[in-house]
């Protein structure tokens, strides 16, 4: 069975806009898909049993070996292909833990980097969410709510909200 196949006609994906301490935003160079040779922000699936903001750090992990933390929610884009698939995506704003230096998944990736935000809207390969994200502000930046239990007739092993 095909990742397509698997993750059936609703998909939900997550990005992270990882800032560094000096303002640069990490962005990848995508191997396949939509968006190959354009930089865009790291991306994947949500997997079985995460949530989505933990999804989101492990993807930034896995694309690009920068371990991160949420700061918050920035918000979501969504879509149908072609007349059938739902394919949605939220998009969070990440943190750093620490300097370490990028390290590209070279199977996914062609490259991977922080850039100035100025240096991107330069870039002819820059992906439409990646410039519109950048004349945008971070007033809509929602942060997450942790240690909520609505009620253990629902059974959850996670829950958070970001309101």
């Amino acid at each position: 069975m095909s990742n397509r196949e698997k993750r059936g006609k609703v998909w939900l994906a997550v990005s992270g806009l990882v800032k560094s301490s000096r303002g640069e935003w990490l962005v990848v160079k995508k191997r396949y898909g939509g968006l190959k040779g354009q930089w865009s922000l790291p991306a994947g699936f949500v997997d079985e049993g995460e949530t989505a903001d933990e999804a989101v750090i492990r993807e930034v992990k896995e694309e690009t070996g920068i371990s991160c933390q949420v700061k918050g929610l920035l918000g979501l884009r969504t879509g149908v292909i072609h007349g059938e698939i739902s394919d949605n995506m939220m998009v969070f704003l990440l943190e750093p833990n620490g300097e370490g230096g990028v390290i590209h998944q070279e199977t996914e990736l062609y490259d991977a980097c922080y850039m100035a935000p100025e240096m991107l809207l330069q870039e002819k390969d820059a992906s439409i969410l990646l410039k519109y994200l950048i004349k945008e502000n971070e007033s809509c930046l929602k942060p997450g709510i942790d240690g909520l239990n609505p009620g253990d007739q629902f059974g959850y092993t996670a829950y958070k909200l970001f309101l």
